[in-house]
């Protein structure tokens, strides 16, 4: 029988804190020195939240461990048996709702939820990226003897803050100074796979496609005066001016910003100088930094969105949003294409022509993925991309590149050159739109760097293979092009993809394209692109994979550079039309994107089908999948169908004449029942 919250709980928390006090541990925080950044992230976390949870963490610590590194310890203590936590489907600390609305039913109810919740506010709004989330309850036996349960789950950056269970413990020695140490090793040693941390990116990447909709849509109604550009500069200016570096630059934070109305004490002036101080400690190239500097003032220093009205600007109010909406999962070091996905959503109160849209447009990250896995990009590639956009493409390639130099490297200090080079070196960006081009750019900064080489220059007439920036002078060794062109160019934009294609040696590249490209729109070029290189793989993609920016076909074509394609080489053709995820375009709905039908199963079997062939069809069908050949003089025969087989087989022969009888007989038998009737 369940006990009284009231009759049991104080005694879970007095046998906790005496825990706590048996092992020497302060458990209240008022003579901490850092306890004053806690407690103001507590409060500041709870009151954006309408102060649900308000009596915050039942106890707080902070310990340290034996390389002098602080590790919040949070504590909620509830009174009822079966309240210790509450799991999704996925086994994960179920925090937020199906709308990615906190869960507060759970999180107020359940004693691990409570923590967990209390640790992510740390992690939006301290620098601290590892804590320890603990809830404890307890029932008591027939005896009248307290029997605890303990949750002890461990919230960081590296696991996206969705925590993840540390292990079994029967109290709370392990906080034990003689303990902590080995219990940090048992923390340490934990670790996703890359297919829960996909899981997890993808969840969040889908909480931040709600709160762009939700703050844009606020900065829409409720600020006026701010047009599309405005709103894509402040959000990258807040950001950018809170990422802070760690002993050198400090993140701003809103209290900094006091709505001053003299110059150089103007909001817009604070946010423009801690900008200035990040950019210089991250060795940007002047260029590029006056460029940033020069843009975003075009907006932070107007002077209606400083003037403070009723004690506070636009901007202070406005920055205000943006952290508290957003902030987390910059903290969180969450690796999407960020910038992208507030591009695209900022796109979507523009007036732009139909046609004028689908000239820009995000591709989505999953589709990113699977062009940065079919152009093969590993931790050595060099990858570049001739119509960056907001750099999303160069930002998939970041990402698998960095995933393949964790799983291949084992020392730490050449993981961590690596990571350099692969940020500085090795990735290379064209975008012709400044007002683009500024969006990629502080999306390879946000994403971790990797912007040195990102370039406003005409990819078809001003680059001439060559490093931008860094290595100015030496030719950048592709050997990996992804590309989503804008359909208005030449060809389609098979025009990008012979210039670039013919500035390589070696290597694989894969671009997403209308699929009239491949059936005569883009022949020319097509037949230009063969004599060099060869046509390895075509995949038709849905037709609905663009849902509510565009309604174009659209294929995938991958090539293998430096080769001639002869008559006889084999083509892969892909009928990938159903892809697993269903898609829908309501603009009130939490996820437009569902995994219905083994969708991630399936982009992992196009990838190996393209690279494997015919042995590793699973999820796809023989129709869907076809080797052949293409003429590489013609450039219109590149979107194939697997060849349907009308001659019948003896089965289908059986199969017609027992129809038929079973008509014959259903006849004969009916018109027998109609004789039978008329003679009554």
């Amino acid at each position: 029988m369940k006990k009284s919250i009231q009759s049991v709980e104080p005694n879970i928390t007095e046998l906790g804190n005496n825990w706590l006090r048996s092992y020497h541990l302060e458990y209240k925080l008022e003579q901490e020195p850092l306890n004053t950044e806690i407690d103001k992230a507590l409060a500041d976390y709870f009151t954006k939240n309408g102060g649900a949870g308000a009596n915050r963490p039942d106890t707080k610590l902070l310990l340290q461990d034996k390389g002098m590194n602080y590790y919040p310890i949070l504590i909620e203590y509830k009174g009822y048996e079966d309240k210790l936590v509450k799991l999704d489907q996925d086994g994960k600390v179920e925090n937020k709702k199906a709308k990615n609305e906190p869960h507060f039913s759970n999180i107020n109810g359940y004693a691990v939820n409570g923590a967990v919740h209390y640790a992510n506010a740390l992690l939006h709004h301290t620098s601290y990226t590892d804590i320890i989330a603990i809830g404890m309850t307890g029932h008591k036996d027939e005896s009248g003897k307290i029997q605890p349960k303990i949750g002890v789950y461990y919230v960081s950056k590296s696991n996206l803050g969705a925590g993840q269970e540390v292990g079994e413990f029967s109290d709370f020695s392990f906080l034990k100074k003689d303990n902590f140490d080995a219990f940090i090793e048992q923390v340490k040693a934990l670790s996703l796979s890359q297919d829960e941390l996909d899981k997890l990116k993808e969840q969040r990447e889908r909480e931040i496609d709600a709160s762009l909709v939700k703050l844009n849509n606020d900065i829409y109604q409720n600020e006026k005066g701010l047009g599309e550009n405005d709103r894509v500069y402040l959000v990258a200016a807040s950001i950018i001016a809170t990422l802070g570096i760690a002993g050198k630059v400090p993140v701003l934070e809103k209290e900094e910003l006091k709505s001053l109305s003299y110059q150089g004490g103007r909001d817009g002036d604070i946010i423009i100088g801690r900008i200035q101080a990040f950019l210089a400690e991250k060795q940007l190239p002047d260029e590029k930094k006056n460029l940033i500097i020069r843009t975003l003032s075009n907006t932070l220093l107007t002077e209606n969105i400083n003037k403070p009205v009723n004690g506070e600007s636009q901007l202070k109010r406005v920055f205000t949003k943006i952290v508290d909406d957003l902030g987390i999962y910059y903290k969180i070091g969450l690796t999407t294409d960020f910038t992208g996905k507030l591009f695209n959503e900022m796109y979507g109160w523009l007036g732009f022509s139909q046609d004028k849209l689908n000239d820009v447009v995000l591709t989505p990250s999953y589709v990113s993925t699977l062009l940065v896995r079919l152009a093969r990009v590993n931790k050595d590639s060099y990858v570049w991309d001739f119509a960056t956009g907001s750099a999303g493409l160069l930002v998939a390639a970041m990402n698998e590149m960095l995933i393949d130099a964790k799983n291949s490297i084992t020392s730490p200090e050449k993981l961590r050159q690596k990571e350099v080079d692969i940020k500085a070196k090795q990735l290379l960006g064209l975008e012709l739109l400044s007002n683009v081009y500024m969006l990629a750019i502080l999306n390879m900064i946000l994403m971790g760097d990797g912007s040195s080489n990102i370039l406003n220059k005409n990819s078809l007439t001003d680059f001439d293979g060559k490093y931008g920036f860094g290595s100015t002078g030496e030719p950048f060794p592709a050997d990996a092009f992804v590309l989503n062109p804008p359909y208005s160019a030449n060809g389609n934009g098979m025009n990008f993809v012979e210039r670039a294609l013919g500035m390589m040696k070696k290597g694989y590249a894969a671009i997403i394209i209308q699929n009239s490209a491949g059936s005569g729109k883009a022949k020319d070029y097509n037949k230009k692109i063969l004599e060099k290189h060869t046509l390895i793989a075509s995949i038709k993609m849905p037709i609905d994979l663009f849902i509510g920016k565009a309604s174009v076909q659209t294929n995938i074509y991958v090539f293998k550079i430096g080769e001639k394609h002869q008559k006889d080489d084999v083509v892969k053709f892909i009928d990938f039309s159903n892809d697993g995820y269903t898609r829908t375009n309501r603009k009130k709905a939490s996820n437009n994107l569902k995994d219905t039908d083994h969708a991630r199963e399936r982009y992992e079997e196009v990838v190996n089908l393209v690279r494997f062939g015919k042995h590793k069809l699973k999820w796809l069908t023989e129709r869907e999948y076809h080797e052949g050949v293409i003429d590489p003089t013609n450039g219109a025969d590149w979107n194939q169908s697997a060849p349907i087989d009308t001659k019948p087989t003896l089965a289908d022969f059986k199969k017609t004449v027992s129809d038929y009888l079973a008509w014959e007989i259903s006849n004969i038998l009916k018109s027998h029942k109609d004789d039978d009737s008329l003679g009554k």
